[in-house]
């Protein structure tokens, strides 16, 4: 083994960066240049890839600290920093609930902010389903999941978005 064996190629952390996506598109681009020719970052990258799968695969509450150990790390840094600890995390997220909100047609809302009249939300659309027109009351963002679905003139289709104004008509046939 000589010392050139021993010496890491420059690029070794970002090709870790790269493989936990945590990577800018343009660095993206960069290291996957980069691969193409350093064989050295291509084992490390493979090397990577069980850890950053098996990470990937984990129910999240594995990778939560417990509380104990949060109040601990809080504490540390509150006074390494001079602030106020910071408690955990007590709520956890519940996925949202589709909803049934007319014959064959299916909601999930992902945000709400009723003081702006806004409502964010996927749908599903099942063949033959009809909405009365309507006027949007507020703003109302949706990405179509399956069907068709009319609003104003544009005829959006599965994996269409769209953001309608106050005031708009939507129709869904």
């Amino acid at each position: 083994m000589s010392l050139a064996d021993n010496v890491l190629c420059a690029q070794m952390e970002r090709v870790a960066l790269y493989a936990l996506r945590a990577l800018s598109p343009r660095e993206t681009a960069e290291i996957e240049a980069h691969l193409s020719t350093c064989p050295e970052c291509r084992r490390e990258l493979e090397g990577l890839h069980s850890v950053t799968e098996a990470v990937a695969s984990c129910q999240p509450d594995m990778l939560r600290p417990s509380e104990a150990l949060w109040e601990r790390v809080a504490h540390r840094i509150a006074g390494e920093t001079r602030g106020i600890p910071i408690p955990a995390r007590t709520e956890r997220y519940s996925e949202p609930a589709w909803e049934s909100v007319g014959r064959g047609i299916s909601c999930k809302v992902l945000a709400t902010d009723n003081a702006s009249h806004r409502i964010s939300m996927l749908v599903r659309l099942e063949p033959g389903a009809e909405y009365p027109p309507h006027t949007h009351a507020g703003l109302e963002e949706l990405y179509l999941l399956s069907g068709e679905l009319w609003i104003e003139n544009r005829k959006l289709s599965p994996g269409d978005y769209n953001r309608a104004r106050p005031g708009t008509n939507g129709q869904v046939f």
